[in-house]
């Protein structure tokens, strides 16, 4: 009732805003303590070494994981009613975007996520790759190069109109997803141990796949409510990157989760910098040239439209429900970093992301 009182009060859309902006809150101040990132986990990877990068990722993916897969068993959300998996998924889209998204994320030095979160810190290097992964990501979905992205994306597209559920396909028990969760936390845990990660860090790498979750619950909940049709979604950063840049550039802006999502992850970030003392103005000095963070960006902006989603919109978001496109793009994108990271390995000293 408290929820139908709310959205009577201030509407649908900004509701939906609010709890994109409290998902993306608890996402930035959670990403930025834990320093979570994929492209750091997979460089890592690369280089034959399973240290507290990849024990950090693991952990918030398998945390993703168990709430999810919990809050379904629940019945505090139903992954059918996502919106990733209510339309077609692209095999080709997964496979030919993950690999650019992996690629891209190595040479721009962090994933799309993990660039709004040195923005917010104050690395300048971050703010123009981030600005051109958000245009990119828009000529993808409506511009110049939408029909490029369309094309590709139609090469091999999932059956019945709908993207393929894993857990469905093969047959599995509803608990099998919870299960798998907790078996590589285990893991992670395992590598945390042998890393020696404190405590507030791995608290922090699990907040970042609670935040996945609280999306999740949020929207759908709200579009149980709803007058009008919602999206049920969660965090991602390839739509609502573009859907934010258009905000600047068109009157009257459409107020959303993603808007939300987008402003609750710097904002996130920024207070936990602060508190940190991590606020730092930087420029454009370091071991990745700009020309290859500028050419990352576009990669990620084009490959992450084409995959369905980014580093965390396929990785871990569609990977939470299964979804057969997100974790086909999740292990193209660490094919794609690793082969990168493997090819240039030996030109440059790769600085933590």
């Amino acid at each position: 009732m408290e929820l139908v009182a709310l959205v009577d009060v201030i509407g649908e859309g900004p509701t939906a805003a609010l709890f994109g902006l409290i998902t993306g809150t608890v996402f930035g101040i959670a990403a930025q303590r834990s320093r979570f990132c994929l492209r750091a986990a997979v460089v890592e990877f690369a280089r034959g070494s399973m240290g507290d990068k990849l024990a950090v990722w693991l952990l918030t993916f398998s945390t993703a994981l168990v709430w999810v897969q919990g809050a379904q068993l629940l019945g505090l959300f139903d992954a059918a009613n996502a919106r990733m998996m209510a339309v077609p998924g692209s095999w080709s889209g997964a496979i030919i975007g993950g690999l650019m998204f992996g690629a891209g994320m190595v040479l721009a030095n962090g994933c799309s996520g993990r660039l709004l979160v040195l923005a917010a810190t104050g690395n300048l290097r971050s703010v123009i790759s981030g600005l051109i992964f958000a245009v990119v990501a828009q000529m993808s979905l409506s511009g110049l190069l939408s029909p490029w992205r369309d094309r590709l994306a139609a090469l091999w597209i999932t059956e019945g109109g709908r993207n393929m559920n894993l857990l469905s396909a093969l047959h599995l028990p509803r608990a099998s997803g919870l299960i798998l969760g907790l078996a590589i936390a285990l893991l992670a845990l395992e590598l945390a141990r042998r890393n020696r990660i404190g405590l507030p860090r791995l608290v922090f790498a699990s907040g970042v796949g609670f935040a996945v979750a609280l999306g999740w619950v949020l929207t759908f909940a709200l579009s149980n409510v709803a007058f009008e049709p919602v999206q049920v979604e969660s965090a991602t950063f390839t739509g609502p990157s573009a859907h934010t840049l258009m905000v600047f550039l068109e009157r009257p802006a459409v107020v959303d989760f993603d808007i939300g999502l987008i402003a609750g992850v710097f904002a996130g970030a920024l207070i936990a910098a602060a508190w940190g003392r991590e606020l730092k103005l930087q420029g454009f000095e370091g071991p990745t040239p700009l020309r290859n963070a500028m050419i990352g960006a576009a990669l990620m902006g084009f490959g992450g439209m084409l995959a369905g989603g980014c580093a965390i919109g396929a990785g871990v978001t569609g990977g939470s429900i299964f979804a057969g496109t997100a974790w086909l793009a999740l292990f193209c994108m660490w094919i794609g970093g690793m082969t990168t990271e493997m090819l240039m390995g030996g030109r440059r000293a790769s600085a933590p992301a």
